[in-house]
């Protein structure tokens, strides 16, 4: 047995945040009607997917990534919206900037979640206290419901926050002696980042509760499903030692291209502006990530260095990426002089998974994005690119 696998939660005080349905919230505050109304949001033809639903559509069956023919049997008498990712995308922004206000360590997991790293707070005001009053601040500034759990880790702190969204609190708090009493009688479905197919593989062994995941052998988990069993079986037994990462502008990916000759050709400059675009859209939809903010780069031949950048509604798709930053690179092309360098940089990334088709009506492009990036995933990132 390896000896970290005996390693212990720590005394970390961790909060996890979550939007409730916030795709449907944000609608409900720019339409009152939709309150207490079964509300389906994605693409709105068949071949479209569900994106978002209110808990009214999810009594029917209706669940996120559903295709939306099904949903329509399903809940008929819905309210359908295709979505507006630009509006999402500022609501999640206020959020996080109330946050940002008040607390120094936080991660933006993703739109509509965040991790708060609280640890050594109780000294001086207590970490529920503080995430009670957070929240209110959060609901009273923005209209939005929330939920949060906190804990130990933040394994425990997600797991806490789902089942406090079913209480009338909408919080919890799960102290460290209390962690395997809380999870030990939950489904293993509870386990973050646990998908269907392990789901199935353990229920086929008679794994079906935590508690019963947690006392496996872990060398057993690690036959069956390898690091990832180690990973569970640590999960399982409220032992995550993940830290809460800064949400700092580094969190970025770009890419740079020093030119042989200095130029003036905008035309070349434009072409190899869309080729490091696509890549990193490309490597965007790989790592399972959304940008909302393109900056793009100029050094002159002189060094004179330049630098621009605009917020956008969060995307990881190439035809968006591409289009904004062309029209930045105009922006700041006005010395018409040689040029040495441009780059191109996706800052504030948050994990996503938007699908291809979250609120396209357009299968045709849906399904060349998918082949494209299958042509990627086989022969490479540079196999197939767009004409220019």
């Amino acid at each position: 047995m390896h000896p970290d696998y005996l390693l212990q939660p720590d005394n970390r005080q961790i909060v996890h945040i979550d939007l409730d349905t916030f795709f449907v919230s944000v609608e409900r505050l720019q339409n009152s009607a939709l309150k207490e109304k079964p509300v389906i949001i994605g693409g709105l033809s068949d071949r479209g997917v569900v994106a978002g639903c209110s808990y009214e559509a999810r009594r029917f069956g209706v669940h996120s990534a559903m295709p939306m023919r099904m949903a329509r049997q399903l809940c008929p008498q819905a309210v359908y919206i295709r979505g507006d990712m630009d509006t999402y995308s500022h609501y999640s922004h206020v959020v996080t900037d109330i946050i940002a206000e008040k607390v120094p360590v936080y991660e933006k997991a993703s739109i509509d979640e965040h991790y708060l790293d609280l640890t050594g707070m109780d000294k001086y005001f207590g970490c529920y206290k503080f995430s009670h009053e957070l929240r209110q601040t959060i609901i009273r500034e923005t209209g939005l419901p929330i939920s949060f759990g906190l804990s130990v880790n933040k394994t425990v702190s997600k797991i806490a926050t789902g089942e406090a969204k079913s209480g009338v609190s909408r919080e919890l708090y799960v102290e460290r002696d209390q962690v395997k009493p809380f999870m030990d009688p939950l489904s293993i479905s509870k386990i973050p980042m646990l998908g269907p197919k392990t789901f199935r593989l353990l229920r086929s062994m008679g794994v079906d509760k935590i508690a019963t995941l947690s006392q496996l052998p872990p060398d057993v988990m690690e036959r069956v499903l390898g690091k990832n069993g180690i990973d569970l079986w640590r999960k399982a037994n409220g032992i995550d030692l993940t830290p809460v990462e800064r949400y700092y502008e580094r969190k970025s990916i770009g890419s740079e291209q020093t030119f042989e000759a200095d130029t003036t050709d905008m035309r070349f400059l434009s072409e190899w502006l869309v080729r490091m675009t696509e890549k990193l859209a490309f490597e965007l939809r790989t790592r399972g990530k959304l940008t909302s903010c393109v900056v793009v780069k100029i050094r002159y031949s002189d060094f004179d260095t330049h630098t621009i950048q605009k917020r956008i509604p969060y995307t990881s798709f190439d035809h968006v990426l591409i289009r904004e930053a062309k029209e930045l690179l105009q922006r700041l092309y006005t010395r018409r002089v040689l040029v040495r360098l441009i780059g191109v940089r996706f800052t504030h990334l948050v994990s996503g998974s938007q699908q291809l088709n979250l609120f396209e009506d357009t299968p045709e492009q849906v399904n060349l994005y998918l082949a494209m990036d299958r042509i990627r995933k086989r022969f490479g990132a540079d196999a197939v690119g767009r004409a220019v």
